[in-house]
């Protein structure tokens, strides 16, 4: 990959760039981008200013290498963890993880370890081999003869001879998406030795294919005792082809990009939607659907049927343990250990308790991202005929392991004001 000049963008940040440092087709990129809310662009007379929004990741543009930084300090690895988290993959290891702050390599660089490691791991176990179909021009008859490819291909020659086989090759779709990523990974990478390790790795694995046709194969594949220890790879590659685009994280809807770009707010959602799930199941609560029939709806107004629908909408135990009651949760990803909660943040969760708790004990959860330790306080909303419901905001301290985040939030909800 030739040099390019890096420019690094932090969360909500801006950038300004001469003319002739993007090329017409990085402006049709940049463009189809902030179509879909990821940046902003906007032409000035002294060039183009490029504003970040809440994605984060890596751009290569044919002139810049764009990086767009975290608002939260978090180091390379750290930031792995929760994201392997949320979507149920193996992080990279330790030793060979980066940090954000210091390395320019950064996300994009631990995601591509990520796949290598995976990928290390299905060669030491072997590549996972099925029957291929082939058609074959042979001197001697293997598989099944090709009597009409024979008859009038050959007019009656049989010093070759048409055949069908079937052999238990590796030149499958499980292993094509992988060489496909690797190719991906390598374009991304400015590390020499992680650039060279991907090369060989990717020699080990069968032809690659375009990387809309290893995305149609991923999103058809099922994963069964066969190929399930495919799943991890595949996890990282779908991350790579789609350029950050897993599903429930970020979809462009089929738009591509040459990077790895990573909406913050759906990874949060997705963070969160584990956590509190993992937090509630020691204690006997589980999560249930918060659309359909358990959904509140909004009707008679002008245009279509609205929703308000929770991230997380929490089945627990009752404190007196005779039955069950409804916990909606919804994840911010604001700065809600240093501001106070908006309020529309706070009407929207008063919605919420209204809609699923009792009118003795009206309360929902906020979870936000925070640094330097976890918080909780309690939001109580009162009016001139009494409480009107509580407000509980947790702050999740992203410097802890998520596995230590989630027993901290299991202990808030099983705690007296939880």
């Amino acid at each position: 990959m030739p040099d390019r000049l890096e420019v690094r963008i932090g969360e909500y940040g801006s950038a300004l760039l001469a003319e002739s440092q993007l090329t017409p087709r990085d402006v049709n990129r940049l463009r189809a981008l902030q179509t879909h809310g990821r940046l902003g662009l906007e032409q000035t007379p002294a060039g183009w200013r490029l504003k970040a929004g809440a994605t984060v990741g890596l751009l290569v543009l044919d002139r810049i290498r764009l990086v767009m930084e975290p608002k939260f300090a978090i180091s390379g690895d750290r930031l792995m963890g929760w994201l392997a988290y949320a979507l149920g993959a193996p992080a990279p290891l330790p030793v060979t993880s980066r940090h954000w702050a210091t390395d320019p390599e950064g996300y994009a660089d631990l995601v591509a370890t990520a796949l290598l490691e995976q990928c290390e791991r299905l060669l030491r176990e072997g590549l996972r081999r099925d029957y291929v179909r082939r058609q074959n021009l042979e001197p001697v008859l293997r598989g099944r003869l090709d009597f009409v490819a024979q008859t009038t291909g050959r007019y009656g020659q049989l010093d070759k001879l048409h055949t069908h086989t079937f052999d238990r090759e590796t030149d499958i779709w499980d292993n094509r998406v992988l060489a496909t990523a690797l190719q991906v990974a390598r374009a991304l990478t400015t590390s020499p030795e992680l650039a060279r390790d991907l090369h060989t790795i990717a020699d080990a694995f069968p032809k690659a294919p375009p990387a809309d046709a290893a995305l149609r194969a991923l999103d058809r594949t099922r994963y069964t005792r066969l190929n399930g220890r495919y799943r991890p790879a595949h996890t990282w590659a779908r991350l790579l082809l789609r350029g950050g685009g897993v599903t429930d994280i970020l979809s462009d809807h089929g738009m591509v990009a040459d990077g790895l770009l990573l909406a913050m707010p759906a990874l949060w959602e997705a963070v969160v939607r584990r956590l509190v799930t993992d937090a509630a199941v020691p204690h006997g609560g589980h999560a249930v659907p918060s659309n359909g029939a358990a959904g509140i709806t909004v009707r008679g107004d002008l245009g279509s049927t609205s929703a308000f629908r929770p991230d997380v909408l929490l089945n627990l135990p009752d404190r007196d343990l005779k039955g069950h009651m409804l916990l909606p949760v919804d994840a911010k990803y604001k700065r809600y250990d240093r501001h106070g909660v908006a309020a529309t943040d706070v009407h929207q969760l008063l919605t919420y308790s209204a809609g699923y708790t009792s009118g003795n004990d009206r309360r929902a959860l906020i979870v936000h991202p925070s640094t330097g330790g976890h918080s909780y306080r309690i939001l109580t909303v009162d009016s001139p005929r009494g409480c009107l419901g509580n407000v509980h905001v947790l702050g999740i301290d992203t410097q802890t392991l998520p596995q230590e985040a989630a027993a901290w939030v299991g202990s808030v909800l099983q705690s007296p004001n939880g």
